[in-house]
């Protein structure tokens, strides 16, 4: 980090366990490095116990509030400066106020290293260097950290020797202290021989496609698979959010053809209550099951109790349609109801697929002229907002602009929840009608001929919408 100071030719401090190395500066060198806001460094002559604690105290909160400011306004190298004075002031007082700075260093250090514009990994590996060294208590959450460096800039081998070595770092008590961190290196290191064991299954499948096998690859890639297996399974068990760990290891599993253990596995990912809820959990169980080709009922039930956690999850189209392929009404209900639902957020406003569905149920219903209390019931809890949310005459103009078929699908619901006069429907139905569409002009008859249901679901019409 210190070669980040504008005065490249001068060394800073050099922080290693035990030992202090600087170079000597002339005046005017040691002027250009400071900074220009004046930072309240302790005073050479001496002072009393109390008064050098206070003078010692304010100097750290200024530094560490200059840091801090600059941080925030993206001032990555003259962060790295003022870090540089801060490092430098408890060096001066390390011996009389006994503190432990190494954490604040290795957080504030690791984020300007990793925005700082002339940073390198040659610079960034050195600094965690010296971090594992001077932090033993937090030893092996450095390694992870520079792990996970390693693997943002693609160097793989690299990552996976820090973690073998990080796996046989021993130190007293500290050793058992650190358990969890070791299992999360442990997890990761089984994460890599996935990953290994993922390329030569490829290689594999390459040459069995040209007509050939590679008992040497065999080999290398099962030797892949017993390392990654032992190692994800154990951080598995232990109640957690371990998503893409779960993942690797069901793919491994369905491999070999252990389908019951990779069931077992998802089963109490998802159902239990020790893990927190977890969305994806129920995802990559109702994955598996599709995978397997289970029962509509199995797959329903996985994706029921998805949408009581996340009603706005992309898998609400799939659940819908089940749902409404189902000869049972109470299903067939529970289908609108999710739909309705899931058009309730932001991020599905402009779902064409979403919007099918529930013009396709809707149609339906009234249509039959059955159960347009479910269209009520669910109408009346966003009369007072969708018309604004989903079917204004800005939103009118601009989905007919972009997206046909969406404009479309909504004007159908629009025009049987808001009846004839609605004035998405009225603006969608008339350009329609003038590009001389055939759709729409069956969607405008369609509407017209069942207001009567309107004024059913919704009572008088209101002028505004």
């Amino acid at each position: 980090m210190d070669s980040f100071l504008e005065e490249e030719d001068e060394e800073a401090v050099v922080v290693v366990v035990g030992k202090r190395k600087r170079r000597r500066r002339s005046p005017a060198a040691q002027a250009a490095l400071q900074p220009p806001l004046h930072l309240p460094f302790l005073p050479p002559q001496p002072a009393s116990s109390h008064e050098h604690k206070l003078n010692f105290r304010k100097s750290k909160e200024a530094c560490l509030s200059y840091i801090q400011d600059a941080m925030l306004q993206k001032q990555w190298k003259r962060a790295a400066e003022f870090l540089t004075c801060y490092v430098e002031s408890l060096e001066k007082d390390y011996s009389r106020e006994h503190i432990g700075p190494s954490e604040m260093i290795w957080r504030i250090g690791t984020e300007i290293l990793w925005h700082h514009s002339q940073s390198s990994m040659k610079e960034f590996n050195c600094f965690m260097e010296q971090m594992k060294t001077l932090g033993v208590k937090r030893y092996l959450k450095v390694c992870l950290e520079h792990v996970f460096h390693l693997l943002c800039n693609g160097q793989i081998d690299e990552a996976y020797q820090n973690l073998s070595l990080a796996e046989s770092w021993r130190f007293g008590e500290q050793t058992a202290i650190q358990d969890k961190e070791m299992k999360l290196i442990e997890a990761y290191r089984g994460l890599l021989d996935y990953y290994s064991w993922s390329k030569q299954k490829n290689i594999l499948l390459e040459h069995s496609e040209d007509g050939f096998s590679d008992l040497a690859v065999e080999q290398e890639m099962h030797s892949y698979f017993r390392k990654a297996a032992v190692n994800l399974k154990e951080i598995i068990k232990i109640p957690g959010v371990w998503d893409v760990f779960v993942k690797c290891y069901v793919d491994l599993l369905e491999f070999y053809g252990d389908h019951n253990e990779a069931r077992q596995v998802l089963n109490e990912y998802a159902y239990n209550s020790k893990f927190p809820a977890n969305p994806n959990a129920h995802v990559y169980l109702y994955q598996f099951l599709k995978r397997q080709g289970e029962s509509k009922k199995s797959l329903i039930s996985a994706l029921k109790i998805l949408h009581d956690i996340v009603p706005s999850h992309e898998l609400m189209i799939d659940f819908n349609t089940m749902l409404q392929k189902s000869k049972k009404r109470k299903k067939r209900r529970l289908g609108l109801e999710v739909i309705f639902a899931a058009l309730d957020y932001a991020g599905w406003k402009e779902n064409a697929k979403a919007w099918s569905c529930l013009a396709r149920q809707v149609k339906q219903i009234v249509i039959s002229e059955k159960h347009l209390d479910w269209i009520k019931q669910e109408w009346n809890s966003r009369k007072d907002w969708w018309p604004a949310f989903h079917f204004s005459r800005y939103l009118a103009k601009r989905n007919w602009q972009e997206n046909k078929s969406l404009s479309y699908e909504k004007a159908l619901v629009a025009g049987i929840l808001l009846g004839k006069d609605c004035k998405y429907f009225k603006h969608v139905s008339h350009q329609g009608c003038k590009t001389q569409l055939k759709k729409f002009r069956m969607l405008k008859k369609f509407v017209n001929r069942h207001n009567p249901v309107y004024l059913r679901i919704s009572g008088p019409p209101d002028s505004s919408v």
